[in-house]
């Protein structure tokens, strides 16, 4: 079979990542029959520097005609790039959103699991970690506050600014139902986590997950307020199997949820639609302080592309055999800086990618 990838190797560490990655979809085209075509896209800070903007028609027209999307990272540190001497909807990120918005992507699924072998890089002490824990964050991706009107103003002399948080139902029906879908596949168990003490918008969120909830009666519901969640992430991590949330929730939870697994070079994420069409990317930013060092984990990345093969193709051995190799690394010792500690083995970027090719 052959597949047609739009490739987005992004700022930073991106190009380095992203590189492993396709080195690695090509071992398995290789062992497994496949055939992978990679169409490089320009997007964040270096479409800046070419185009003008973070994202460009075009840009956007070869992802949508592609089979899926393998993105790396983009942006730099702010304050020191002109790329954010511009309008917010102007800046690398920007063009990030608006990938996402073209696509459709409103589903993000983002994986949080403590490797046995990285339990020592764990923050948390053994007796809150218990036996490890798995969990998925369902972030919803293009709603909420992040696609609100925001503007600032001046009134009376006093600067004024306002973002707007808007969800219709059926933003969060669609969310709720791939949710529910993936706790299926899982423990059965979804944690819904809104603030519908204070905010209209998770009052409506709690109702309509509870109506997608009646068509599952095999899974277990409860909801969560984010404020509690937080906490609960670094006390009994466990406890977690789906969690259901909007956007920026999402997006805060999900890098708590890194952090408490040991690295967030580890944690790998997808972004999916009503199509096949997929949105792959590590959930970590460009890290701009060690870009062209040789040192950045590709780990997220390369399991990244294994969701790719998972959701947007159907392939189930061919993910499985990279998530195994990743594993097989680890247990044989191999550690990128972020995640190395003494007695283990301390590898670049290529030589991870290239120990895990080999366990292939």
């Amino acid at each position: 079979m052959k597949y047609n990838i739009a490739v987005i190797p992004g700022d930073g560490i991106g190009p380095e990542i992203v590189g492993e990655a396709q080195r690695v979809l090509d071992a398995v085209g290789k062992k497994f029959g496949h055939e992978f075509n990679y169409t490089k896209v320009l997007m964040g800070g270096c479409s800046i520097d070419v185009h003008g903007v973070p994202l460009t028609e075009e840009a956007l027209q070869t992802c949508k005609d592609s089979d899926s999307v393998l993105l790396g990272a983009v942006g730099g540190n702010v304050g020191m790039s002109n790329w954010y001497n511009r309008p917010p909807q102007e800046r690398p990120e920007a063009g990030l959103l608006a990938l996402r918005k073209g696509l459709e992507l409103f589903a993000n699924i983002r994986p949080a699991y403590l490797y046995p072998e990285l339990k020592d890089r764990c923050p948390l002490r053994d007796e809150v970690i218990g036996e490890g824990f798995d969990m998925v964050i369902m972030r919803e991706l293009t709603g909420g506050l992040y696609f609100g009107k925001r503007f600032t103003e001046e009134v009376n002399g006093v600067q004024k600014a306002t973002d707007t948080l808007t969800y219709d139902e059926n933003e969060i029906r669609r969310i709720a139902i791939k949710g529910f879908e993936i706790a299926r596949k899982r423990r059965h168990k979804v944690i819904s986590v809104d603030k519908a003490n204070v905010l209209d918008s998770s009052r409506l969120w709690r109702k309509v997950v509870e109506e997608v909830a009646k068509e599952y009666p095999d899974v277990e519901l409860s909801h969560m307020l984010v404020d509690n969640c937080a906490m609960q992430l670094v006390k009994t991590p466990g406890q977690f199997d789906v969690i259901l949330t909007e956007n920026m929730f999402g997006d805060i939870l999900s890098d708590e949820a890194s952090e408490v697994t040991g690295s967030i070079g580890m944690l790998s994420s997808a972004s999916l639609g009503a199509t096949k069409l997929g949105l792959y990317e590590p959930s970590h930013g460009s890290a701009p302080d060690i870009a062209g060092l040789g040192i950045a984990n590709p780990i997220a990345t390369i399991l990244s592309a294994a969701m790719m093969l998972r959701y947007s193709f159907d392939m189930k051995e061919e993910p499985d055999a990279i998530e195994n190799a990743v594993k097989q690394v680890l247990a044989d010792g191999y550690r990128t800086g972020d995640i190395w500690s003494e007695g283990c083995k301390k590898v670049g970027t290529t030589e991870m990618g290239a120990a895990i090719i080999e366990r292939l």
